[in-house]
């Protein structure tokens, strides 16, 4: 194993850390999660009731540019739903034929602010969009880096800002010899995927 590949490994345990630490916070937060279900205790939801905005005052303290631009955001809603049909439908046919495991919509489409009873019902939907939204574009990144590992695993020369879950196992920029010896081997190379489920 390389030493970009350690790092990874690396990164990909303090994550699983990082998760476990978030999920510690059902206790101090009195909640539990089952399955897509998150249950409060009830005198939790009680005390969370205490802290719902009104609309009416929540509209009145908002600014004006916020409701201005909201057509704005909402409308980005069009092209993500669209997004979203054609990579379903591009991954479930792809796939297949490719051989590659699917990514599961729900690893990354998480949508639960609504068992928040402190939120009311514009902020619910605001959670529900960018959960939505920021879900979708993590669920297209993994599913692009699935189809770049089987076409094209090949690490850039110039930096990037943020890695894809694929990039450790893609070949060095201008290493021939290891891209022609080896490209089937790293196209099927999806047995860490198995290893997670």
């Amino acid at each position: 194993m390389n030493r970009l590949q350690e790092i990874i490994e690396e990164m990909k345990r303090l994550e699983k850390e990082l998760i476990a630490e978030i999920q510690k916070k059902e206790d101090k937060f009195f909640y539990k999660v089952r399955g897509n279900n998150v249950l409060f205790e009830e005198n939790i939801k009680k005390y969370h009731k205490n802290f719902v905005v009104k609309l009416h005052d929540y509209l009145l303290t908002s600014s004006l540019l916020n409701i201005l631009v909201m057509p704005i955001i909402w409308f980005c809603l069009v092209p993500a739903v669209f997004l979203d049909a054609v990579v379903f439908v591009y991954q479930h046919i792809c796939f297949k034929v490719y051989g590659i495991p699917a990514v599961k919509r729900n690893e990354y489409i998480v949508i639960d602010h609504e068992s928040l009873r402190y939120l009311n019902v514009i902020e619910k939907i605001n959670c529900m969009y960018c959960g939505y939204f920021n879900g979708l574009i993590a669920y297209v990144q993994e599913i692009g880096a699935r189809t770049e590992q089987y076409w094209c695993p090949i690490k850039h020369a110039r930096r990037l800002k943020t890695m894809h879950s694929r990039y450790g196992r893609f070949f060095e920029y201008g290493d021939c010899e290891e891209y022609r010896k080896r490209l089937e081997e790293v196209r099927r190379d999806f047995n860490d995927l198995k290893a997670d489920d």
